[in-house]
């Protein structure tokens, strides 16, 4: 009874979702989002090409998750236990790859799914890598991402990628990882983002 009584006064001195938290054990963590490289708007100097429709990635279960990846080795894998994403990696990736891909007047629509029934391309992809990887007393983020840009008139795969990013955390704390997170992410998407463009007939550098 006084254990009960004890439950009861805890929920009622904690708002909201932090009582139910503590009654759970579930930690509070911060809540971390990665950028695009840009989302200044590009022209590249021709008309409106095509609707393009960013489908959610794929990934297997240890990343379709919120929680950020930090491997002591290969076959282990752990997560920082004070912070998380904004969102599951897929989706992460998927809202990156659309600011990235709006930001160009080549699309007369980039998405998440079509205005329509149907777009004239999707970008398909999988996460094969989205973590930290300790080296030392620091890290090495790795992101790895397989895709395809198709047509879907005929559903016919105009180009396959295969893109991957790193860069250097000098420890494993947050403060440091997250910084390397956002600077692989920026240049996964920059890569993916020229690559998508090509596939569709438009040559990145003359965008300005």
């Amino acid at each position: 009874m006084r254990l009960t009584a004890a439950l009861l006064a805890l929920t009622l001195t904690l708002p909201g979702c932090a009582a139910l938290k503590a009654l759970e054990g579930e930690p509070d963590r911060d809540v971390f989002e990665l950028r695009p490289p840009s989302e200044a708007p590009r022209s590249c100097g021709r008309g409106r090409l095509a609707e393009l429709v960013i489908e959610p990635p794929k990934a297997r279960g240890t990343l379709d998750t919120d929680r950020i990846m930090i491997r002591p080795n290969q076959l282990q894998t752990q997560y920082l236990p004070d912070a998380r994403w904004g969102d599951t990696v897929p989706v992460a990736l998927q809202t990156l790859l659309v600011r990235a891909f709006g930001s160009y007047d080549a699309f007369t629509h980039v998405g998440r799914a079509p205005l329509g029934t149907a777009g004239d391309y999707a970008l398909i992809s999988e996460v094969q890598d989205f973590n930290a990887e300790v080296s030392g007393k620091g890290a090495v983020i790795r992101l790895t991402v397989d895709a395809q840009m198709v047509r879907e008139m005929d559903a016919s795969v105009v180009a396959r990628g295969h893109f991957a990013a790193t860069a250097d955390a000098p420890s494993t704390k947050t403060d440091d990882l997250i910084p390397a997170f956002d600077a692989a992410g920026q240049q996964l998407v920059a890569q993916m983002t020229d690559w998508g463009l090509r596939a569709v007939g438009v040559n990145p550098a003359r965008c300005r």
